[in-house]
């Protein structure tokens, strides 16, 4: 062998991903030899790697770059091989002209020139740099299968003179932009192949060809049909060659199909613009209009979203949308986007109902749950278009819809809908590749839906309960007129918030406005549990004070309970709750406070007082008194309870949100019904964060014509006493009828009075309140209660509240400062 050749000791010996490690790099150093192993070319970035300039090594022997005798064995030559197109790819160790060894990857392929000659291009890259595509990608070209690199059909090189003609290129760049040899060779790129990005090209080459500097990555699509018919990307990089006196040479060109992550870089860039778009809100409707609107024009040039009416009311979908009686169930348009401006190609508006062919794609795609991929859509007679849909069969040839994709939106094995992705004339059609990413989309929105479509069947079931545990018909008869608000959260669920209006005995009413802390139907359910509880305790007649303290151990067991059942989805935390109770026979309000917002009282000016009153702690943090205040207030004042979400506001803390409340109830005259909307209104700009609930009371007093008392002595004579007194104040009432069944019941507990006051000093109190009911009061200063019991027949006492019950509507008794008063009811009719 001859000192100067290289010898191939095999031709099949293949081209691994090292040739496009090698060739892709931008480091890499070029080289070009001849037949005879001559180096014919340096290139600059040989000159970094190696130290060589080109004066220096055009013209010798390439061999003088080896290392070792080892690797000219491994490239034991190419010499005599010149019609025999062979490429080689491995790691060797070259020589640096500092004379230490640089190991490499080194690739060799060979060019064909106009007279049929064979050179050979080198390409050589150090181990530590990655190729182009690993790093513009992500990928390892050793993860490409080795299969696309044999025979060089994966790199591309064209080597061009200082006029940019074309003088060798090898065959694998024929292949990947679809210019032959013959149309290549002697021509520039321009006349090689007019009209596409030749002129661009040439650009960059000429300035490498000046500058001598690498350009490196310039995608461009392929000039010429492939052979597979697909649109090609390629990625080409330039490198000018240097002759022996170091004058430029030429270019050298090396191409790679980078297609797949071209498609790849825009898949990923379309799922992080999805990431970013698609899910936004817990509305099912609107995540379906964004899956749209991030489609077109990414994807498609239309695309449209059809959901099941079931879903945007939180229902359960079926596992497979099947046709029964021959009729789909009912879907509806959640989502459509077009590059035409109305959308020109939808038979459907937004949230309009959605027909389906029985034998359409669709209904094919809700049966069985898999996609449908149509690449050319077949519009002839017969066919689904023209023989079952006429509307859509004109929408499809007026629009030139030609590519077609239906996916179902699909979540944990129930079908919510389907979505379209449609093509039209002038732009490729879809590929499975395109599916592939259709299917990635959906399935992204389709997890939004499910969430959302659970949110809202959660949100309905608490809005449902939460307005089932609210009272409907409040009424606090004479003592005054209501109005209230309740506004649910808009974003993050229904809440806590309750308020109740509790009549009480003598023409009372008990207000409340509470605040359970958290959302959903968990907090409407511990709601609904203290609604109870406080209706309960009301019914006990206990002041404010107290009833918060029994309320507040009623939260304390429910979080005990909670915790011992290791449910965190049910525990209560808190609570707060506003408890006031007002008399409009001395028209006195006691009040008492819970952590809760301080009330508003609007005089009949319009004149708005926070009252200063005693905070409380929250329920639920235990062992903190609460205390009750009382005032008087005037004639036709309103009072406002409302809970905090009235006061929230963006960027506004509260004392701004209670001078907006001020000003809004500062509106004397106003109706109570219109005062409650304006306020609401004029403090929720946009949806509320936080449930809102404002409830007014508009006080009345009694008249002192509609209230009768006297005070009786507790001899046994009290009794016949006070049934003549009831009975004449009843005849000035004009309520006679009630004359007998009123002297029974004030007969027996002015007798239990005296019974109980015997031995003690002190009077009997009696008093009749005429109002939606007659009540009849007796007090004393004893502190025990009497109880229901059910005599025998022998018994001699024990039947006086027994008769109370039979002749009332309701009784009960409650705790004066100085004993206790039992109370009576009657209807007026």
């Amino acid at each position: 062998m001859e000192e100067g050749r290289l010898m191939l000791e095999s031709p099949q010996g293949g081209i691994t991903s090292t040739a496009l490690e090698a060739f892709g790099t931008p480091r890499a150093a070029l080289t070009m030899f001849d037949a005879d192993g001559i180096v014919v070319a340096w290139s600059r970035t040989a000159e970094r790697l190696l130290g060589y300039g080109a004066r220096e090594i055009v013209g010798r022997p390439v061999h003088v770059l080896l290392a070792d005798s080892e690797d000219r064995a491994k490239l034991s030559g190419f010499a005599g091989y010149t019609g025999l197109k062979v490429d080689w790819s491995g790691t060797i160790t070259l020589l640096h002209r500092s004379g230490r060894s640089i190991g490499v990857r080194l690739s060799i392929s060979s060019l064909s020139g106009a007279d049929g000659r064979i050179r050979w291009m080198a390409a050589a890259s150090d181990n530590t740099v990655f190729p182009l595509w690993a790093e513009d990608g992500g990928m390892s070209a050793s993860l490409l299968p080795s299969s696309c690199l044999l025979g060089g059909r994966t790199t591309g090189i064209v080597v061009r003179d200082t006029e940019l003609r074309c003088t060798w290129v090898n065959d694998a760049q024929c292949v990947k932009d679809g210019v032959p040899p013959a149309q290549r060779l002697g021509r520039t790129l321009a006349e090689a192949a007019p009209g596409t990005d030749a002129e661009t090209l040439e650009e960059q080459m000429s300035h490498v060809l000046e500058s001598g500097v690498p350009v490196l990555n310039v995608e461009y699509r392929a000039f010429m049909p492939t052979p597979d018919g697909k649109e090609h990307i390629l990625a080409a990089s330039f490198f000018r060659l240097d002759d022996a006196s170091g004058r430029p040479l030429g270019v050298c060109a090396i191409s790679v199909n980078v297609t797949g992550l071209r498609r790849a870089r825009e898949r990923l860039a379309i799922l992080g613009e999805a990431g970013k778009w698609i899910g936004t809100t817990l509305d099912v409707m609107r995540t379906g209009q964004e899956l749209a609107d991030v489609a077109v024009p990414l994807l498609a040039d239309y695309v449209t979203v059809d959901l099941a009416d079931s879903v945007p009311l939180g229902e359960e979908p079926l596992a497979r949308t099947c046709t029964e009686a021959g009729r789909i169930p009912g879907f509806r348009r959640a989502g459509v986007a077009s590059l035409r401006r109305g959308a020109p190609e939808s038979l459907f508006g937004r949230g309009e109902p959605v027909h389906f062919p029985p034998a359409s794609p669709f209904t094919s795609v809700l049966r069985s749950g898999k996609s449908h991929f149509e690449p050319v859509v077949d519009i002839s007679t017969g066919t689904w278009v023209d023989g079952h849909d006429a509307a859509r069969a004109a929408k499809i040839r007026e629009n030139g819809m030609r590519s077609l994709m239906v996916v179902p939106v699909q979540a944990r094995g129930t079908i919510l809908g389907v979505a379209a992705f449609v093509r039209t004339l002038g732009r490729t059609p879809f590929e499975e590749d395109d599916l592939l990413l259709a299917e990635e989309l959906v399935s992204r929105a389709a997890l939004s839906l499910e969430n959302a479509r659970r949110y809202a069947r959660e949100r309905h079931t608490a809005l449902a309960l939460q307005r089932h545990l609210l009272p409907h018909n409040a009424s606090a008869g004479a003592a005054a007129d209501v109005a209230w608000r309740y506004v649910p959260a808009d974003h993050h669920g229904v809440g806590g918030d309750w308020f109740d209006v509790i009549p009480l005995s003598g023409a009372r009413v008990a207000l409340v406005v509470g605040d359970i802390v958290g959302h959903g139907i968990n907090a409407a359910a511990t709601m609904g549990q203290l609604r109870a509880a406080v209706h309960t305790l009301a019914d006990l007649e206990l002041p404010p004070d107290e009833l918060l303290t029994h309320l507040d151990q009623q939260v304390i067991r429910l979080a005990e309970a909670s915790a011992a059942s290791r449910d965190d989805a049910i525990a209560t935390t808190a609570a707060t709750c506003l408890y006031a109770v007002y008399d409009p026979i001395t028209r006195s309000c006691s009040m008492a406070r819970a952590g809760h917002p301080p009330p508003a009282i609007i005089d009949p000016q319009g004149g708005v007082t926070f009252p200063d009153t005693p905070p409380g702690a929250p329920l639920g943090v235990g062992g903190v008194p609460f205390e009750a205040v009382t005032w008087e207030l005037p004639r036709g004042s309103v009072l406002a309870l409302y809970t905090d979400g009235l006061l929230e506001a963006p960027d506004l803390d509260i004392d701004t949100g209670m001078k907006r409340l001020r000003s809004a109830l500062a509106r004397p005259g106003l109706p109570l019904e219109d005062l409650c909307t304006t306020t609401v209104d004029a403090l929720l700009a946009e949806a509320p964060r936080d449930d809102v609930t404002l409830l007014l009371a508009r006080t009345h007093s009694l008249s002192p014509c509609d209230v009768a008392s006297w005070q009786l002595s507790s001899a046994p004579a009290a009794a016949g006493q006070a049934r003549a007194l009831v009975t004449r104040q009843l005849r000035q009432w004009g309520l006679q009828h009630l004359t007998e069944s009123t002297e029974l019941i004030v007969s027996e507990l002015v007798t239990n009075a005296t019974l109980h006051a015997a031995g003690q000093q002190g009077t009997i109190g009696l008093r009749l309140i005429r109002h939606a009911q007659l009540t009849c009061e007796v007090y004393d200063t004893s502190h025990s209660h009497p109880r229901m019991r059910h005599p025998r027949a022998t018994d001699e006492n024990g039947r006086g509240i027994h008769l109370v019950t039979q002749l009332s509507h309701r009784w009960g008794t409650r705790d004066t400062s100085d004993g206790k008063m039992i109370w009576s009811e009657q209807k007026l009719r």
